[in-house]
């Protein structure tokens, strides 16, 4: 069996033995983003650490563990935190957590990330419904032999941030009078920050919102069937457009000032996409 797979099964085994609950929305919470998940009605939540074989996130304002419950009646299971690749792991970890999620049931995937903006009139706070992405110098998850078991070889993605769900997203927010902007994001590898040069490089190749994570979860999303939509929360301006050194602690402050706006438009986009779905 491929070894990839095979360490996905454990993960899998290992949760299905401390929770019986079959999510139909996963949603991944980014920096700054965590305590959405205190929103939930809470069923049960487990540590990644309780979970066998499973990749620990360490970076900073990432809770790391699985909440499972219901947004409204919508079963979820939100991750408290995502792994990256600049942590360390193989770019096959990185994006195990969505594999499992979409194993336990899950049928679309709801990203958000903190991310720095690029789009000309962009400001910090910001929400950006992600309409594409660029993947730049970060391995392809799907390297290696295939698992046939969650997709075919060569998987279509031109439409990988579905089409659908990002109507019914700015359709929600329209209504619920959430200010939305629309596209696209660039995963980097990170840890570092990335300098005026390569922002100039990635605004020429038509990229709105730059950041470390995001773009290779939706890639497998897709390769397993996955409907997929996401939100960045702009959380600074890039390197070059903002005259301020960049801090992690910039990225919390901003979430803060965001949170009310974002919790409104996930709750209400997640109930309309759900029933959606019936």
């Amino acid at each position: 069996m491929n070894p990839v797979y095979e360490k996905l099964l454990r993960c899998y085994e290992s949760v299905k033995a401390r929770i019986d609950f079959k999510p139909e929305i996963a949603i991944v919470l980014g920096s700054g983003l965590g305590d959405y998940a205190d929103r939930v009605e809470q069923v049960a939540t487990l540590d990644y650490s309780e979970i066998e074989d499973f990749p620990v996130s360490t970076a900073l304002g990432h809770k790391g563990r699985f909440v499972f419950g219901y947004i409204e009646n919508v079963p979820v299971v939100v991750m408290q935190g995502r792994v990256h690749y600049y942590e360390g792991y193989d770019i096959t970890d990185v994006v195990l957590p969505i594999r499992l999620m979409g194993l336990l049931g899950a049928k679309v995937l709801f990203l958000t990330n903190a991310s720095g903006g690029m789009m000309d009139g962009m400001e910090v706070g910001d929400l950006m419904l992600i309409s594409g992405h660029i993947s730049s110098l970060v391995p392809s998850p799907l390297i290696g032999k295939n698992i046939d078991e969650l997709g075919v070889r060569f998987p279509d993605m031109s439409d990988v941030y579905a089409t659908e769900l990002r109507d019914i997203i700015k359709n929600v927010a329209k209504e619920s009078e959430v200010p939305l902007k629309e596209g696209v994001y660039i995963q980097t590898t990170g840890p570092n920050y990335e300098t005026p040069q390569e922002i100039k490089m990635y605004k020429m190749l038509g990229a709105d919102a730059v950041g470390m994570s995001t773009a290779v979860e939706a890639m497998v999303a897709n390769h397993m069937g996955m409907k997929v939509c996401g939100i960045s929360c702009i959380s600074n301006l890039a390197a070059g457009i903002s005259q301020n050194p960049l801090t992690h602690e910039e990225i919390q402050v901003a979430a803060d000032m965001a949170a009310p706006r974002f919790r409104k438009l996930v709750r209400n986009s997640v109930i309309a996409i759900y029933e959606s779905l019936q």
